[in-house]
């Protein structure tokens, strides 16, 4: 029979937990300029437990931005095994503004740039987005110049238009997204006019 687990470890489990919800929703309404204290207070801890668990903000940062990172690896690494690259890559996307409505881009950035931790993860996104739009590629499904971060950037901007719309319309962004993938085939295109970036 295994171990109960005492209450302050029950304790120490939920209160990490609760922090990791809070400090999602803080940094997508703040950025990565929300407060610790306002953190604490979203996850109804003292601040003191946020460093029982999180020795700085960074570490804090990375936490959430690494999981999105990883999150988004893992399904674009299973996807990369699916029989049909146009719908694996169509699925990722849809996957990826998914999470980009969660956590902004702007924020996975921010945190790119402080954490090589963190860095290392979004490179590692990059790397298995590439996997899957090369296999567009050889089956002709996507034009030969688009790239994995090509698809991500795009995928962010299908997102952030539907913040430009009078309403709520928290599904919209799929129309957008259908049409960025559509766009991304090779018939009738024209020749880019700067290369793509190396990441975003």
């Amino acid at each position: 029979m295994p171990p109960v687990a005492r209450p302050a470890r029950v304790d120490a489990v939920r209160n990490r937990a609760s922090l990791l919800a809070a400090a999602e929703v803080e940094f997508a309404e703040r950025g990565i300029d929300a407060s610790v204290a306002d953190i604490a207070k979203r996850a109804g801890v003292v601040k003191g437990t946020v460093f029982r668990h999180f020795a700085t903000k960074d570490d804090l940062v990375a936490a959430v931005a690494g999981d999105r990172f990883a999150r988004l690896s893992a399904i674009a690494e299973r996807l990369s095994e699916s029989p049909d690259p146009g719908e694996a890559l169509r699925e990722f996307a849809s996957a990826t503004a998914e999470i980009l409505q969660q956590q902004g881009l702007a924020f996975l950035r921010a945190a790119s740039e402080c954490n090589p931790v963190v860095a290392e993860s979004r490179d590692q996104l990059l790397a298995s987005a590439d996997v899957l739009v090369e296999r567009a590629r050889r089956d002709g499904i996507v034009r030969a110049d688009v790239t994995g971060a090509d698809v991500l950037l795009l995928t962010c901007a299908a997102v952030h238009t539907v913040a430009a719309t009078p309403g709520p319309a928290p599904d919209l962004w799929r129309r957008y997204l259908t049409i960025v993938i559509d766009g991304l085939r090779p018939e009738g295109a024209s020749p880019l006019p700067r290369p793509a970036p190396e990441r975003f």
